[in-house]
């Protein structure tokens, strides 16, 4: 079978190389040029295990090619980008997805295969992609088999879980759906869920929306705990050992192009039906504003004048900035003024990140982790050596607990700042 795959993001180059890796001949479309010559080079422009050495595995063996144009093949597979719409509800903005539909119209046979990847907003392969088909000529379900089936992997894990993970393959008509099950069935090890298109669009954005909502939970109880000076951290380790308990954990916000993203899709198809999506959105949107106010509530009463931020992306261990709370943060702290920035993220290759951890930390009073990193896991006593004071503040609970600092904060034990607040005003 011949494949193009439109968009080489972060979706779009892994699903390409794991069908070149399972003996399909697949053409992967950009419109980056430096991205296509990266690609063909065999280095990969984005961060994930075991990806480049895959790349160069499919190249290899002559199974992928990558290419700023489109041509004819047997299946079509749209893996671009949905961002938000700077509309009322941030609605889903289409205009990738379309474009790449536009682009296969010229060169779709009868019996090919268009599969969109991209998550997008409930009913949009019905009422958007179906009619671009169809005014080029072709019926669908007879000559042309239309798919959604969204992707469901883990940044950090792609590879595994493309293969492992259950896939939900959503038909425009039963025929798409065995079209599109026939496909994924080349290297999909886990279960072939057959599914109506609109439906599968629906099932992946509450998938991420079900999250969106514990964290927001999760991140409403950690003010719930600084008002009633009670460590959240211990409530959620506590009431998740109930069988029927999972909290998940808090944070600095919800970041990447998932969760912060995918429910107000659900929110502008539907906005009078979803007070509880709306309310969770602002609730994690929120947590970027309390973290910096405790931030400088914190310089404040240790008198600090430089911050070093651990981590600018949305989660450990990518490199993905994508709608990070991390980077929001940063970006207020640096606006405000009041203080000396340094930035440090291992896995984020900027101009204005340092290079350096000792560097990064020189005459810092305060780190401020906002990021997960297995780095930030093992930093010893000797990596703070250049520090001026060792206050730390630590919004995603990975410091390593043994070190001796000054005082170590962290969103369960935050209600500590009230209690100094007030006896420093007496």
């Amino acid at each position: 079978m011949k494949i193009v795959t439109i968009g080489l993001g972060y979706i779009g180059l892994p699903t390409a190389i794991m069908f070149a890796n399972h003996e399909q001949d697949v053409i992967g479309v950009d419109i980056k040029e430096d991205v296509i010559e990266t690609l063909n080079k065999g280095h990969v422009h984005l961060e994930e295990p075991g990806l480049e050495a895959e790349l160069q595995k499919a190249i290899e063996a002559g199974r992928f090619k990558a290419q700023t144009h489109v041509e004819a093949a047997d299946a079509f597979i749209i893996a671009v980008p949905t961002p938000n719409k700077n509309d009322d509800y941030k609605s889903c903005d289409l205009t990738y997805v379309i474009d790449g539909v536009k682009s296969v119209l010229p060169f779709l046979e009868k019996g090919n295969t268009v599969i969109v990847e991209s998550t997008i907003a409930p009913r949009t392969t019905e009422d958007v992609v179906k009619p671009l088909i169809e005014e080029a000529g072709f019926t669908i379900g007879k000559d042309i088999f239309l798919v959604h089936c969204p992707e469901r992997v883990l940044p950090g894990k792609i590879l595994h879980e493309l293969k492992y993970n259950n896939r939900i393959i959503g038909g425009v008509t039963d025929l798409c759906t065995e079209a599109g099950k026939k496909i994924y069935s080349i290297f999909v090890e886990g279960e072939l869920i057959a599914s109506s298109a609109s439906a599968a669009e629906l099932s992946k954005l509450m998938e991420n929306t079900y999250r969106d909502v514990n964290i927001a939970l999760a991140n409403e109880l950690v003010k719930i705990g600084d008002d009633l000076n009670i460590d959240a951290l211990e409530v959620i380790e506590m009431a998740n050992k109930h069988p029927r308990v999972n909290i998940h954990s808090p944070g600095p916000g919800v970041g990447g192009h998932c969760l912060a993203v995918d429910p107000y899709f659900i929110v502008a198809s539907t906005p009078e039906t979803t007070p509880l999506i709306q309310t969770a959105r602002a609730i994690n949107t929120s947590m970027p504003d309390f973290v910096f106010d405790k931030t400088k509530e914190l310089m404040a009463h240790i008198h600090g004048k430089k911050i070093t931020v651990l981590g600018v992306t949305y989660k450990g261990n990518v490199d993905d900035i994508r709608e990070s709370p991390a980077l929001e943060i940063a970006h207020k702290l640096i606006e405000d003024g009041t203080y000396q920035i340094s930035i440090f993220d291992p896995h984020v290759d900027r101009d204005w990140i340092e290079k350096d951890f000792k560097e990064a930390t020189r005459d810092s009073d305060l780190l401020l982790v906002l990021s997960d990193h297995n780095e930030f896991k093992n930093i010893v006593e000797e990596d703070l050596s250049e520090m001026k004071q060792l206050y730390v503040f630590d919004t995603k609970n990975v410091f390593p607990s043994e070190l001796k600092l000054d005082k170590y904060t962290s969103l369960g034990n935050i209600a500590w700042l009230n209690e100094a607040q007030r006896v420093s005003s007496l």
